[in-house]
């Protein structure tokens, strides 16, 4: 069984149709971060196992569903809950790290349809990428929301953002210690009709994700 954290605010209307096509031998954690639309008692209703973080933040979300992630099985993923992404995409991530060919599988969104992925935030990802692949030496184009990877490996990585600076300071970590980190393409769909990104679906969502993720590469 692989499970999948699901870092969750406000997905209500997202969570039945990507619950219901999560692929057998996938487990979905969805992390409730403070959702005020019931988006815990749907996922429960749908078979999903929910944990609750009080501390806000895309990083302290993906945190505690690793941590809740069974220790034993090793490969868990995370993606986000607002159907943007097909679940049964799933194991071309983990495979490859199931089979030990890769410590890290990380997405590259590929849009489905226009408008799916603003020009204000694929700018952003473009200049954050570009800088992390010059100073890091990590070969990837995005800066993405949907990934694989060991428990216990990332777990030992120590990471410390808890905001959207989490998924630059995880490539970044990474490629310091010597991990093969790979990305795939994945397909990314117009998120689920009742939800907004946090990040991409307001200008100012961007420019906290940019804030966040400057931050990390400050460091």
């Amino acid at each position: 069984m692989t499970d999948v954290v699901l870092p969750c605010r406000d997905e209500a209307a997202a969570l039945p149709g990507l619950l219901a096509r999560m692929p057998a031998g996938y487990r979905p954690i969805v992390v409730d971060n403070g959702s005020t639309d019931g988006s815990a008692a749907v996922a429960r209703a749908h078979g999903a196992e929910v944990i609750s973080v009080a501390e806000p933040g895309y990083g302290a979300a993906v945190h505690a569903g690793v941590l809740a992630a069974d220790p034993v099985d090793g490969v868990v993923c995370v993606m986000d809950a607002d159907g943007s992404f097909d679940p049964a995409q799933l194991p071309r991530l983990a495979g490859p790290v199931l089979c030990g060919a890769a410590e890290l599988i990380t997405g590259r969104r590929r849009p489905t349809a226009r408008g799916v992925w603003p020009l204000h935030a694929r700018a952003a990802n473009a200049v954050l990428a570009h800088r992390l692949r010059r100073t890091a030496g990590v070969d990837v184009h995005d800066i993405g929301p949907i990934r694989a990877v060991r428990r216990d490996d990332l777990l030992a990585l120590g990471l410390r953002d808890r905001r959207f600076g989490y998924p630059l300071e995880l490539l970044i970590t990474a490629g310091r210690a010597g991990w093969r980190v790979v990305e795939v393409d994945v397909d990314y769909h117009p998120r689920a009709a009742g939800t907004r990104s946090k990040v991409t679906g307001t200008v100012l969502g961007t420019l906290r994700a940019v804030r966040d993720m400057s931050a990390v590469l400050a460091r």
